[in-house]
């Protein structure tokens, strides 16, 4: 039984609703009680798990008691409880095994003392509906705030038994914190160059992944600067650093009539390292990353190479047997395109705020760089070095017989066999948008000797993580504990974003997976 404040003979308690029943928890039990943050779900948890909020620093499950106690409706934070409910929910914050948990709940009343003469061992309470084994007692009917009576609940069991999958396995007890680091994931060949291609005008650019620090979604406020050419679009901030923004489009005329302000359709900014500091790129999109052997990007031809305005190109990229054609940029050389006509980006037309962008990449060398993608509404991401490169879905896939059920098939890579993981399926997710469209893309990803291409619903993009951001996932089962094992944590004034980050090497050995996902 849960422990009980005790004060000559007055036991205090925090009383809230859920579904219109009256609960109680030990006050000493709850660390605080806030209103409920935006939460993102994790897969393979319990079915009472609503998903993960991020408080003082810390990353913690949350359980709706909706669910926990068989009570009509979703968890509040779901929408299934009513408006009202809906606004006056609660999280109230508790520690379990030393880490914090979250409880959801409709309605918090207030806090009392209670008489013990008013306080029934949970053999008698009043409600059979609730397991006797998370009761801790009940407050009987009396006066005051309590005065219609509550079940008190134990918060021990009621926690563990949320996380019963935990105790069968290696992944020990209910420790919310564990995190073993990522294994070894297979490196990128020197025969290759591994390219990010953007769309720009509706026409395909690349950049070598090591030149882009990351790749952002374009943010709300861009602060203009009066006299500047309209290549460069203004200022914005990244985690509270100023660089410079210069619009790709505009950089190289693709239309060069098209105001700055418009609506141009831009959602991405890939953040370039140059000798001068971080500089910041608007483009329509990140399509692929891609891995192409050096022997099919070709040189600029020569009477194309004496021209100044192709000096700030590589070469070009030949895919798909010469039918694509993709030119190749320098991050260096990109904005000698316009220097002539004052493209002043850089530290040198920052002043103060440049030598910020300098400290600032100084400290991102203590970071990760993530290939961040979407599925059912959350953002996951995958080491940089584990990810050979990102597709369009194949429009052929064969079916693998006595496969695994999350995997869809194989498809041809360049004269290999690549198996094509339905990840929806794999962690257990409605099924969705990774079937097909047109933004639903293959991340290939490689550990050793074995690779896989992974489904999945979008790209968001490659992001560095400062090693601070990133912390041990909770551990709600074994099987995410196997794929998900950290989570990178961003905020700042401008973005607040949860990563889930999952392992390679797990992702890749798909008959453990079989046999743990067959438990979920």
């Amino acid at each position: 039984m849960a422990a009980i404040i005790r004060r000559d003979g007055v036991r205090s308690f925090v009383l809230f609703t859920v579904g219109g029943m009256g609960l109680a928890l030990p006050l000493d039990s709850v660390l605080e009680i806030l209103r409920p943050p935006a939460l993102v779900p994790i897969p393979l948890g319990p079915p009472s798990l609503e998903g993960l909020a991020r408080r003082r620093g810390a990353v913690l499950p949350v359980i709706g008691l909706r669910r926990v106690l068989g009570l009509a409706g979703a968890g509040a934070g779901e929408g299934g409880a009513g408006d009202g409910e809906t606004k006056a929910a609660r999280l109230l914050i508790l520690r379990h095994n030393g880490q914090p948990v979250g409880l959801l709940v409709d309605r918090v009343s207030g806090l009392s003392a209670v008489d013990e003469g008013r306080i029934a061992d949970s053999a008698t309470a009043p409600d059979p509906s609730i397991d006797a084994d998370l009761l801790a007692g009940a407050i009987l009917a009396g006066d005051g705030a309590a005065g219609d009576g509550a079940l008190i609940l134990d918060p021990g069991p009621l926690i563990e038994r949320q996380f019963a999958d935990l105790g069968r396995g290696p992944a020990g007890s209910a420790d919310f914190s564990a995190a073993p680091q990522p294994k070894t994931v297979a490196a990128v060949s020197q025969d290759e160059e591994q390219l990010v291609v953007l769309t720009v005008a509706e026409q395909e650019f690349a950049l070598p992944v090591a030149a882009v620090r990351e790749v952002v979604p374009v943010p709300e406020t861009v602060i203009r600067v009066p006299r500047a050419r309209p290549h460069l679009l203004g200022m914005m901030t990244l985690r509270d650093a100023l660089l410079p923004l210069v619009g790709l489009r505009e950089l190289f005329g693709l239309d060069a009539a098209l105001d700055a302000t418009a609506d141009r359709g831009l959602g991405k900014v890939a953040v370039l390292r140059t000798a001068e500091g971080l500089v910041g790129v608007a483009v329509e999109d990140v399509r692929e990353i891609l891995r192409v052997p050096r022997e099919r990007i070709d040189p600029v031809p020569p009477l194309m190479a004496r021209e100044a305005e192709f000096e700030d190109m590589d070469g070009i990229a030949r895919l798909d047997g010469g039918a694509r054609l993709i030119p190749v940029l320098s991050a260096e050389r990109l904005f000698r395109h316009g220097a002539g006509s004052g493209v002043g980006v850089g530290i040198h037309a920052q002043g103060r705020e440049g030598e910020a962008a300098v400290a600032t990449e100084a400290e991102a060398e203590r970071a990760e760089a993530f290939v961040v993608f979407r599925l059912a509404g959350a953002e996951y991401g995958l080491p940089v070095a584990a990810v050979q490169e990102v597709l369009r879905q194949p429009d052929a896939v064969t079916p693998l017989p006595n496969a695994p059920d999350f995997v869809s098939g194989v498809t041809t890579l360049r004269g290999g066999v690549l198996p094509l993981v339905a990840l929806r399926r794999m962690l257990r997710l409605p099924d969705g948008r990774e079937s097909g469209g047109d933004r639903s893309r293959v991340v290939v990803i490689a550990a050793g000797a074995a690779r896989a291409g992974l489904l999945v619903d979008g790209m968001a993009g490659i992001v560095r993580i400062p090693d601070g951001a990133i912390g041990p996932a909770p551990v709600v089962s074994q099987a995410q504990h196997r794929l998900i094992r950290r989570i990178g944590a961003l905020e700042s004034a401008a973005e607040r974003r949860m990563i889930l980050l999952m392992d390679p090497a797990e992702l890749l050995d798909m008959d453990q997976l079989a046999d743990l996902l067959a438990t979920v």
